[in-house]
Protein backbone atom coordinates (compact mmCIF):
# COMPACT_ATOMS: atom_id res chain seq x y z
CA UNK A 1 0.00 0.00 0.00
CA UNK A 2 2.71 2.35 0.65
CA UNK A 3 4.11 1.82 -2.42
CA UNK A 4 1.36 2.44 -4.21
CA UNK A 5 0.75 6.34 -2.39
CA UNK A 6 4.69 7.10 -2.76
CA UNK A 7 3.61 5.97 -6.91
CA UNK A 8 0.32 8.30 -6.93
CA UNK A 9 2.11 11.06 -4.97
CA UNK A 10 4.75 11.28 -7.36
CA UNK A 11 2.95 10.99 -10.63
CA UNK A 12 0.67 13.58 -9.24
CA UNK A 13 3.48 15.88 -8.54
CA UNK A 14 4.42 15.40 -11.75
CA UNK A 15 1.13 15.81 -13.26
CA UNK A 16 0.47 19.01 -11.67
CA UNK A 17 3.87 20.49 -12.54
CA UNK A 18 3.91 20.89 -8.78
CA UNK A 19 8.15 21.38 -8.37
CA UNK A 20 9.10 17.91 -7.40
CA UNK A 21 12.34 17.90 -4.67
CA UNK A 22 13.64 14.26 -4.24
CA UNK A 23 15.42 15.39 -1.05
CA UNK A 24 11.85 16.53 0.82
CA UNK A 25 10.20 13.10 -0.52
CA UNK A 26 13.05 11.36 0.52
CA UNK A 27 13.05 12.66 4.23
CA UNK A 28 9.56 11.68 4.31
CA UNK A 29 9.40 8.67 2.77
CA UNK A 30 12.43 5.61 2.46
CA UNK A 31 14.23 5.25 -0.77
CA UNK A 32 12.39 1.76 -1.01
CA UNK A 33 8.88 3.62 -1.12
CA UNK A 34 9.92 5.47 -4.62
CA UNK A 35 9.44 3.33 -7.72
CA UNK A 36 12.95 2.50 -9.14
CA UNK A 37 12.25 4.32 -12.41
CA UNK A 38 11.69 7.54 -10.13
CA UNK A 39 14.79 9.54 -10.54
CA UNK A 40 14.95 8.33 -14.14
CA UNK A 41 11.11 9.86 -14.20
CA UNK A 42 12.12 13.14 -12.94
CA UNK A 43 14.75 13.49 -15.55
CA UNK A 44 12.35 12.64 -18.68
CA UNK A 45 9.98 15.39 -17.87
CA UNK A 46 13.33 17.98 -16.84
CA UNK A 47 14.36 16.86 -20.69
CA UNK A 48 10.91 17.62 -21.84
CA UNK A 49 10.30 20.67 -20.67
CA UNK A 50 13.54 21.49 -21.82
CA UNK A 51 12.68 21.28 -25.24
CA UNK A 52 8.72 22.66 -25.36
CA UNK A 53 9.52 25.15 -22.41
CA UNK A 54 5.81 26.40 -23.37
CA UNK A 55 4.19 23.28 -23.43
CA UNK A 56 1.82 21.87 -20.14
CA UNK A 57 2.73 18.29 -19.20
CA UNK A 58 -1.22 16.59 -19.36
CA UNK A 59 0.26 12.70 -18.60
CA UNK A 60 2.76 10.42 -17.92
CA UNK A 61 4.02 6.93 -18.24
CA UNK A 62 6.71 4.69 -17.31
CA UNK A 63 6.76 2.11 -20.48
CA UNK A 64 9.24 -0.35 -18.62
CA UNK A 65 12.91 -0.98 -19.18
CA UNK A 66 15.26 -2.89 -21.19
CA UNK A 67 18.36 -4.14 -19.47
CA UNK A 68 21.18 -4.61 -21.65
CA UNK A 69 24.73 -6.62 -20.73
CA UNK A 70 26.34 -3.23 -19.58
CA UNK A 71 22.94 -0.54 -19.77
CA UNK A 72 19.94 -0.13 -18.91
CA UNK A 73 16.95 1.99 -21.05
CA UNK A 74 14.51 3.90 -19.13
CA UNK A 75 11.20 4.02 -21.28
CA UNK A 76 8.64 7.24 -20.96
CA UNK A 77 5.81 8.12 -22.28
CA UNK A 78 4.49 11.94 -21.76
CA UNK A 79 1.21 13.82 -23.50
CA UNK A 80 1.97 17.79 -23.86
CA UNK A 81 -0.21 20.20 -24.88
CA UNK A 82 1.13 23.25 -26.56
CA UNK A 83 -1.02 25.87 -28.80
CA UNK A 84 -4.31 23.54 -27.71
CA UNK A 85 -2.72 20.87 -29.44
CA UNK A 86 -1.74 17.46 -27.99
CA UNK A 87 1.35 15.58 -28.94
CA UNK A 88 3.45 12.79 -26.99
CA UNK A 89 6.46 12.74 -26.18
CA UNK A 90 8.37 9.32 -26.02
CA UNK A 91 11.60 9.24 -24.33
CA UNK A 92 14.41 6.68 -23.69
CA UNK A 93 16.82 7.14 -21.13
CA UNK A 94 20.57 5.08 -21.31
CA UNK A 95 22.49 4.86 -18.39
CA UNK A 96 25.27 2.42 -17.29
CA UNK A 97 23.63 0.03 -14.91
CA UNK A 98 26.14 0.03 -12.58
CA UNK A 99 26.92 3.77 -12.09
CA UNK A 100 24.40 5.37 -13.35
CA UNK A 101 25.96 7.51 -15.56
CA UNK A 102 23.90 8.74 -18.79
CA UNK A 103 24.82 6.81 -21.90
CA UNK A 104 22.25 8.47 -24.47
CA UNK A 105 18.74 10.05 -23.89
CA UNK A 106 16.48 10.07 -26.97
CA UNK A 107 13.67 12.13 -27.42
CA UNK A 108 10.89 11.33 -30.14
CA UNK A 109 7.52 13.35 -30.63
CA UNK A 110 4.75 11.29 -31.70
CA UNK A 111 1.45 12.24 -32.80
CA UNK A 112 -0.54 9.16 -30.58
Amino acid sequence: MKKLLSSTLLCAAILTSVPYNIQSDMNSASAEDLPSYAKWGRLAVKEATEKYPKAQLIDYDHNGKIQNEKTTVEKFKLWLEKDKQEFGLSIDIEYNTKTEEIVDIKLKRTNK
